[in-house]
């Protein structure tokens, strides 16, 4: 082992502390990688995830620069040392990898590599990646390994944590698509209860309105009136059924989580980055959390809708006993009183009347270019 005991562990301790702070599949990877490389004191570091077709999913490096890795070209394939750490399901240990009959040699621009340690990310039968290291900072004898048994054993390991880590991340990535599946079809069924006897009513009024257009003007106008009202009323409708989207964890879990939980949700939904991050913030009163709630939804709503923003950013944090909520995107913005003036009040009415019925304020900052930014504060309990 190229440290001592004590401190070996404590690198093994770092690193799979590193891997669990992560959920996404590809940050997961690059953690993997980076605290193999450290761990073992490599010069290089690769792991490969399998596809169906001969070749790699996902590749990731540590050790080679951005624009190294882009001279080397296309991803590799499973053909050499890589087919054997992922066929034969055991550690390759070399002096030169290049001397080995299975080498088949690498791209012009790909970085020298001289010893070699690799081996299969394993989940039972399943083979979730191949992990190697390379050129072992160390002094070694000519042609021969400067990785030890030791180093296999470690980086071992490191290999049962990361099948686990990877496998954890997969599951978090599947049950997100899930969840926005789930909304997507709650969704749906919302806006079909709500709004589609609106819309068969609109309908048959627009139909009676043709019909007497010629010979009872005057009925005809008042008809038409009438799908007027309706049509209101069924983008009425329609908006409370968005923003009546409740997940029942709110009770459960506050409003922290749930706002967490959402969040996730829009961001994989929308083309918009939607990002959340929260402050020592503690559990408010029912009332106060589920205005914030609301207001949090109709003010993404308008974002991701009608600002055409690229980027959406939610802050929920303590202020003084309270707590303030924020909303900044910066998509076209528009002119608070223009909008005022207009009888146009994209939810700012409903928003300011969420925040005075517990006790608290809301301010709108927004121009025309300029994105905008909503702020809620509620008192606490």
């Amino acid at each position: 082992m190229s440290h001592g005991p004590r401190s070996g562990l404590y690198a093994v301790s770092s690193a799979l502390l590193a891997m669990s702070r992560h959920l996404e599949v590809r940050d997961v990877l690059k953690t993997i990688v980076a605290s193999a490389r450290e761990l073992l004191d490599a010069e290089y570091a690769a792991l490969g995830v399998p596809d169906d077709h001969g070749g790699f999913a996902q590749f990731v490096v540590d050790g080679v620069s951005d624009e190294q890795w882009k001279a080397i070209g296309p991803l590799p394939r499973q053909h050499g040392i890589l087919a054997a750490m992922l066929h034969e399901a055991k550690p390759q240990r070399l002096g030169d990898v290049r001397k080995d009959p299975r080498f088949e040699g690498w791209p012009a621009a790909h970085p020298d590599m001289s010893d070699f340690l690799g081996l299969p990310i394993r989940d039972g039968d399943e083979t979730l990646g191949a992990l190697f290291l390379a050129n072992k900072r160390c002094p070694k004898p000519e042609g021969g390994c400067g990785f030890t048994e030791d180093d296999e054993e470690l980086l071992s390991i490191l290999a049962q944590h990361a099948a686990i880590a990877l496998t954890n991340a997969r599951l978090y990535e599947r049950s997100r698509e899930l969840t926005i599946a789930e909304e997507r079809s709650r969704l749906a069924h919302e806006l079909h209860d709500a709004v589609s006897q609106k819309l068969f009513s609109l309908r048959l009024t627009a139909q009676a309105a043709t019909a007497l257009v010629d010979r009872d003007p005057s009925r005809a106008k008042g008809e038409l009136q009438h799908v007027v009202a309706l049509a209101a009323e069924a983008a009425d409708e329609l908006r409370a059924a968005v923003i009546e989207l409740r997940p029942a964890a709110l009770d459960e879990d506050g409003l922290v989580a749930t706002l967490r939980t959402q969040i996730h949700v829009l961001d994989r939904a929308h083309s918009a980055r939607v990002t959340f991050a929260s402050g020592g913030v503690r559990a408010l009163p029912a009332a106060q959390e589920e205005a914030m709630l609301r207001v949090a939804q109709e003010a993404l709503h308008n974002a991701l809708r009608h600002s055409g923003a690229g980027r959406v950013d939610v802050l929920l944090a303590k202020r003084g006993p309270g707590a303030v909520l924020r909303i900044t995107d910066d998509g076209i913005g528009f002119d608070p009183r223009a909008v005022r003036r207009a009888g146009r009040h994209l939810g700012l009415v409903s928003m300011r009347d969420r925040a005075s019925g517990v006790g608290g304020t809301l301010t709108v900052e927004s121009a025309p270019g300029k994105g905008t930014t909503i702020e809620m504060e509620v008192p606490g309990g």
